[in-house]
């Protein structure tokens, strides 16, 4: 029996796993490539080349009215699709309408507003929140840290292959090393009583599954962040503990930043723009805060100098003098 080839979705799946992108950078490249095949009638991508993409990133720029990082995000994934699983250049110069770059001002809580939002918030996602805040990390790498990331000697944790595949050393503040102990005794109690039940696995990257076949249940490999509950790996179809979710947190923030009266558009995030604007007032050395951010190029960090000189750039209105 012959078998059939491959669709080309499930080759283009097939090839993002093999690069060990993430399941987010899966589903978003597999969504764009879609997209893409939809919009010119479900024509084959060998059959097609830099024109048709040319006129889908025209079609998302003008008709659509994506952003900028939206309009490459998309070329990013068809780039993918024609180099890594159709195994070909894309011959002449994609010349599409490009998406209006706008100068982005990230939102910043002031002190007082950070720490009344975190107030707002309990249990789990409190903690999670006062990380956010106190080191940098993104929701995602906060979420993704496990145990053997923290160490409480140094008052520091490991950011392993974060935004880029890159790591980097973040600081962990002296008021959240006893909460943090005090966190990891739960879960490692709700560790043990999955390994009672016969699960206690967790995903491990890089197939270091089959490198080191019982590492998934040693207790350094678990998430700092566990789910409340076990679900079936959407990759595996293995039944496993993940860590959190960040929907849960998002929503739960979204009613603490309503609660706390906080009359500005935050999420996650803004902990992060937060902490390195901070740290700036602070009078902390630019490259120090890159280093803690994890940003390649120093100039991702100079957008919280703009955020400082906010408000007239520190200039005395005509009408003050006058009063």
């Amino acid at each position: 029996m012959v078998e059939r080839p491959k669709k080309i979705l499930d080759q283009m799946r097939d090839a993002i796993r093999l690069k060990h992108y993430s399941y987010r950078t899966e589903q978003t490249y597999l969504d764009w490539a879609y997209r893409f095949i939809l919009f010119h009638d479900k024509r084959h991508p060998q059959e097609m080349g830099a024109p048709e993409i040319e006129a889908f990133l025209t079609h998302l720029a003008v008709q659509k009215r994506v952003a900028a990082p939206t309009q490459n995000q998309a070329l990013s994934a068809l780039i993918f699709l024609y180099r890594h699983v159709l195994h070909q250049d894309i011959e002449g110069r994609i010349d599409a309408v490009r998406a209006k770059q706008s100068r982005y001002l990230p939102t910043v809580l002031t002190q007082d507003e950070a720490i009344a939002v975190i107030q707002q918030l309990s249990g789990v996602y409190q903690l999670v929140a006062k990380l956010l805040y106190s080191s940098g990390l993104r929701l995602s790498e906060a979420l993704q840290l496990r145990t053997k990331d923290i160490d409480f000697a140094q008052r520091q944790s490991v950011v392993r292959d974060g935004k880029g595949g890159n790591s980097r050393i973040t600081l962990l503040p002296q008021s959240l090393v006893e909460l943090l102990s005090f966190h990891l005794q739960g879960v490692r109690q709700l560790h043990q009583q999955d390994l009672a039940q016969g699960y206690g696995s967790v995903y491990l990257p890089f197939a270091l599954e089959r490198k080191y076949p019982h590492a998934d249940r040693e207790w350094i490999w678990q998430y700092i962040f566990p789910a409340d509950r076990r679900s079936k790996d959407p990759r595996s179809g293995v039944v496993r503990r993940h860590h959190l979710d960040e929907s849960g947190l998002q929503k739960a923030l979204k009613r603490a930043v309503h609660a706390g009266g906080i009359d500005k558009r935050v999420s996650c995030h803004t902990f992060r723009h937060s902490f390195a604007t901070h740290l700036l007032q602070n009078h902390y050395d630019i490259r120090t805060v890159q280093e803690l951010l994890g940003h390649k190029d120093v100039k991702t960090t100079m957008i919280y100098t703009h955020v400082l000189n906010q408000g007239g750039r520190g200039v005395l209105s005509p009408l003050d003098a006058c009063a």
